[in-house]
């Protein structure tokens, strides 16, 4: 094929503008799939991604039309996973720039276009959802022409789900879309943009051809990792993988490695010819994780079962990170980073899901820098890293550049619930059409909780945020623990602003009280912060009816029972022990 005759493009645009859906219409309009097997979402392979209506994992296909090869990257809105849509950037020559028409340009708009914009892609504007009766076509194409500084008449109208205007949009791709200009006689080298582990084959490697030609039993080597291999499969997406004869220069496909170690293909590396001299493809800066949480096994026998899923998920997903940790309430399990909330969500549904394996998932926490006397400073992911006993000069802690837009009217109720979650207002822009785009920082702390929930609520559903990582500032943070019958239970510890220790005290233990199963004693259930006792509740003794057998008789036989009863209570509150099942746990960690 031609070089002149492939065109490579994504579409990107917030959660929920319908990316997939205009993915279904390409297929249907190009024959890609026939139409007895399509399916709403067809690109979207996981049972998760459609439950919960989101790309997950970006998905490539390859469609024919009107004689050339287009290949389709889908990609997903959300802002926890803007790394994989920049891998999916660096793949292509052109953006389809999809915004829906009822709800205009939003945060995680502008994030993919400004990502987009700098890997210099021809971006086509589009506005989808005309067919909806809350549509305002005209408005937001105004909007979204002023974003790129273009015409009004250069944006496309299109309704993915009726079809309207999908065929003239297929054809822009075709127009406007550069073709690639790798060279076609220079030695093969490709770009790694994907992975995912095959049983039988190995590593199969996601790859932009660049340069040349590979073909089954050419053998390679991949630049930074210094590995050598030999090709044992290439082929393409119509969306399952399709053998061929080879890929050249401008395509995209897989090639299956047969390699088992997962350190020897990385996701941005260089696959060239083996002994060729070629220079290495930019590659990908890989992302820093900023929320760490905890997995551990309900069952402590899966423990090896967890870390062989953890890894063949690390394969197609390099921005999660793993390292083994133990804790004495929970056995053995591992530290993870992730690039955000939904991103450990998604993570841990999928072990559950497609490893069949139950586990348990701390509190996810961010990372903080803290200064104490005897070290110059120190890496604190968990309150397990916490330093004990040692004077703390200082802590430090992540904060973010939040973007909120959302309408005018909705903007002062918004703008005091961020300065009241500890943010900083820092500019306001107009959108034009009453909207807003309000730009403040706050904690990395406040996102990983549950700021996104608590704006929409605030904003009834109008508002959407985009963030990232600006520096780390200055907190007054401590840790607090949590007491059962006497004994610190480090599992059940957190890092909190020193102002909310009792609020977030009491909240735990209170839950701790409702979801602890009955002891045979009374158990004292406290949350300590720098020593000190700053809330409590109690957890009452399960009584046994033990004069239940007695019928009538002397008064003192029943008052020597109960004596004894209490005796022995008082004998097991001195030397009880609670053990907190892992089920306890879970249901503390989604509170």
């Amino acid at each position: 094929m031609d070089q002149e005759h492939i065109r490579n493009f994504c579409i990107i645009s917030h959660v929920d503008h319908g990316k997939s859906t205009l993915a279904d219409r390409f297929l249907e309009l190009t024959h890609t799939i026939e139409k007895r097997k399509m399916k709403d979402q067809v690109l979207d392979q996981m049972d998760l991604e459609r439950e919960k209506g989101i790309t997950i994992k970006m998905q490539p296909v390859r469609m024919n039309y009107q004689g050339y090869v287009l290949n389709l990257i889908d990609t997903p809105g959300h802002v926890d996973f803007s790394y994989e849509v920049s891998r999916a950037l660096a793949a292509v020559e052109g953006a389809i720039l999809l915004v829906d028409a009822t709800k205009g340009v939003q945060a995680q708009t502008l994030a993919n276009l400004n990502l987009a914009q700098k890997q210099g892609l021809t971006i086509i504007p589009c506005v989808n959802k005309i067919d909806s009766p809350l549509a305002r076509k005209e408005e937001v194409a105004k909007e979204t022409a002023k974003l790129l500084g273009i015409k009004e008449e250069e944006v496309f109208f299109i309704s993915a789900k009726e079809g309207t205007g999908v065929t003239e949009l297929l054809l822009s791709v075709i127009e406007r879309v550069p073709s690639p200009k790798g060279k076609e006689e220079a030695p093969f080298r490709a770009l790694i943009f994907d992975s995912m582990y095959d049983s039988f084959r190995g590593i199969v490697a996601y790859v932009r051809v660049v340069d040349g030609k590979v073909k089954a039993q050419d053998g390679v080597s991949f630049l930074f990792a210094k590995a050598m291999g030999s090709v044992k499969e290439v082929g393409y997406f119509l969306p399952s993988e399709i053998s061929a004869s080879f890929l050249q220069a401008g395509e995209i496909g897989y090639l299956a490695t047969g390699m088992k170690e997962p350190e020897k293909v990385r996701i941005g590396d260089t696959v060239a010819a083996k002994g060729a001299r070629v220079e290495q493809l930019p590659g990908y800066e890989t992302p820093r994780p900023m929320v760490f949480a905890s997995l551990y096994p309900q069952d402590v026998d899966d423990f090896d079962a967890l870390k062989a899923a953890l890894s063949q998920l690390k394969l197609n997903d390099p921005s999660f990170t793993f390292e083994a940790e133990s804790k004495e309430a929970l056995g053995r399990g591992f530290s993870c980073g992730f690039l955000g909330l939904l991103h450990s969500e998604i993570i841990a549904e999928r072990i559950q899901r497609e490893f069949g394996l139950e586990i348990v998932i701390s509190r996810p926490s961010v990372e903080f820098q803290v200064t104490t006397e005897k070290e110059d400073q120190l890496s604190v992911k968990t309150p397990t890293d916490w330093p004990e006993g040692e004077k703390i000069l200082s802590v430090k802690e992540p904060w973010v550049r939040l973007e909120i837009i959302l309408p005018r009217e909705f903007f002062s109720i918004v703008s005091q619930f961020v300065v009241s979650s500890g943010g900083v207002s820092k500019n306001v822009s107009d959108l034009g059409e009453e909207r807003l785009l309000g730009t403040f920082e706050i904690p990395l702390r406040q996102v990983v909780a549950d700021l996104y929930d608590r704006l929409k609520s605030v904003s009834r559903g109008m508002a959407s945020m985009d963030y990232e990582i600006l520096d780390m500032r200055q907190a007054d943070l401590v840790k607090l623990e949590i007491w059962t019958a006497g004994e610190n239970q480090d599992a059940l510890a957190v890092i909190v602003p020193r102002r909310d220790t009792y609020k977030e005290g009491k909240a735990i233990v209170e839950k701790l009280k409702n979801t602890l199963p009955p002891q045979l004693f009374e158990v004292a259930l406290q949350a300590v912060a720098e020593g000190k006792i700053i809330a409590r509740e109690t957890l009452k003794a399960q009584r046994r009816d033990v004069t239940g057998a007695l019928y009538g008789g002397d008064v003192t036989r029943k008052k020597k029972l109960l004596e004894k009863q209490k005796k022995g209570k008082k004998e097991l509150k001195s030397k009880g022990r609670i053990v907190i099942p892992s089920k306890v746990f879970l249901e503390l960690f989604r509170s």
